[in-house]
């Protein structure tokens, strides 16, 4: 399986100019301010991402009559090291409870107004048959290589 993970995972990453909590604050706490609204799951535009930022906590988004759509949840929240996310989404992107795949992100510090990101999105092996159509969409640049962009932008904007 490992092997299998390996092989399969999508990993990014990026230094930004900013501390280490500022970082993982712009990634977590200030989600809705860089995830773009083209990447929603909903029938109706998106309002607001939304990440609980709290161990157990849910991110999905909201459109603006309130409807919430489900992404996944926080599997760990450790500011301002790391943070653990279960992506839920099929591969059609819908909201799938069974479906398990993890988006790690970790901060690590390489001096003190300086923060390098790693994104690892792993365990694409349960996507089965529709592996490879994943891993080129979450490789692509409007998959996690835009997404990354995006967030560092928000950084030092």
């Amino acid at each position: 399986m490992i092997e299998q993970d390996e092989a399969t995972a999508v990993r990014k990453s990026i230094t930004v100019d900013a501390p280490q909590a500022r970082a993982f604050e712009v990634f977590t706490a200030e989600f809705d301010r860089w995830w773009p609204r083209s990447h929603h799951i909903g029938e109706s535009d998106m309002a607001e991402a939304v990440m609980e930022c709290t161990p157990g906590g849910r991110w999905y988004e909201r459109d603006a009559a309130g409807n919430e759509c489900e992404w996944g949840r926080v599997a760990a929240y450790e500011p301002p090291d790391r943070i653990v996310l279960v992506w839920q989404l099929d591969s059609e992107f819908r909201y799938d409870p069974d479906l398990v795949t993890h988006v790690e992100v970790r901060f690590v510090a390489e001096g003190p107004d300086r923060t390098r990101v790693d994104l690892e999105h792993r365990d694409l092996d349960r996507y089965g048959d529709d592996l490879e159509k994943m891993r080129t969409t979450f490789d692509s640049p409007g998959g996690w290589n835009g997404l990354i962009e995006m967030y560092a932008a928000a950084v030092i904007g």
